[in-house]
């Protein structure tokens, strides 16, 4: 049926983005809104995001025409588990003019779709935290880390953050002079990268600069470690390849041994072009020589190809996602 459409968002806590797709693989409508994840904002108003980003993706464009749709969100299960929640999304799918059926699925297995089709695999996710999934049946199956920041996300953009300090911390105690990278930290912490006289003041300073902020901020100086890193910065480098290994570790918890199904990156610090992610390309060459490494794509798109792959008219779900995430 060629008006058949299909809609996909991508629901963080940050940004909520939805595409609507034709089931030859056009994108006809795209939408942007701010966080909508409910966990984060609450249910009234992850939904109010939600209607924000698919009114404007299905501007100029009968939502009856839509057939299928799909939300990947991180903490899916606990929506699926909320009545309330639920019934807020319920009602925004609705008055966004949406009478067709939608499924939810974890953020992890639409950052896996939107690197690949194949239906087995691993997913291996590193932004302000961290978690590897083994995908089978493009379902999420089993799942290793994950875990928050006072328990792991180790490798992650809070664990980042978080070493650079305890570093800064560290050479402050002993009197080091401080190299690049934790005269960075300092200075943003503190807006000033000097020392007081009596260096237990700075010591001080910094600690109450760090738990006046939710803890999970301290993934804001990531990028000073990345930008370290670049430039050369000896601990920023040393902290770039434990954090390669941590996150290797983490796949090996749930993905076999020379296993050649494709494994998927994704969140910030490893789709961009970036130390970090150099770095654990390496890893994952150096245990699984033979598997296809892929790099995640468009979430909200994956998300519409998720919902396209269900219905009969989609014959070669395959193809599709070829035109959609074309490799090379």
């Amino acid at each position: 049926m060629p008006d058949t459409l299909v809609v996909g968002l991508d629901v963080g806590g940050t940004s909520t983005r939805a595409s609507v797709l034709t089931l030859d693989g056009h994108r006809v409508g795209t939408g942007r809104a701010g966080g909508g994840n409910p966990t984060s904002h609450g249910a009234e108003r992850a939904a109010a995001e939600l209607l924000t980003a698919l009114r404007a993706a299905l501007t100029d464009l009968d939502p009856t025409r839509v057939a299928a749709g799909t939300i990947g969100l991180a903490g899916a299960a606990r929506l699926l588990a909320d009545p309330q929640g639920r019934v807020a999304f319920d009602r925004a799918w609705h008055d966004a003019g949406l009478r067709c059926p939608y499924t939810v699925h974890g953020d992890a297995l639409v950052a896996y779709a939107s690197g690949t089709a194949a239906p087995d695999g691993t997913i291996l996710i590193a932004g302000t935290g961290a978690i590897t999934a083994q995908v089978h049946d493009l379902r999420l199956d089993r799942i290793a880390d994950g875990h928050g920041w006072l328990l792991g996300d180790a490798g992650s953009g809070f664990w980042l953050g978080r070493e650079a300090v305890r570093r800064l911390l560290a050479d402050l105690d002993a009197g080091r002079g401080l190299g690049a990278l934790a005269t960075t930290v300092l200075t943003e912490l503190l807006g000033s990268a000097e020392i007081a006289p009596r260096a237990r003041d700075t010591v001080d300073a910094t600690i109450q600069a760090v738990t006046r902020r939710p803890p999970v901020d301290l993934a804001r100086l990531a990028p000073l470690v990345v930008d370290a890193a670049e430039r050369g910065d000896e601990v920023a480098t040393a902290l770039i390849s434990q954090a390669a290994a941590h996150l290797s570790t983490s796949v090996s918890r749930i993905r076999p041994a020379g296993a050649v199904t494709p494994l998927v990156l994704g969140g910030g610090l490893l789709t961009a072009d970036t130390p970090l992610a150099a770095a654990v390309r390496v890893e994952i060459a150096r245990h699984w020589p033979d598997a296809p490494l892929r790099t995640a794509g468009d979430g909200a798109a994956a998300a519409a190809w998720l919902a396209a792959r269900e219905l009969p008219e989609t014959t070669d779900p395959a193809a599709l996602h070829a035109r959609l995430f074309p490799v090379g």
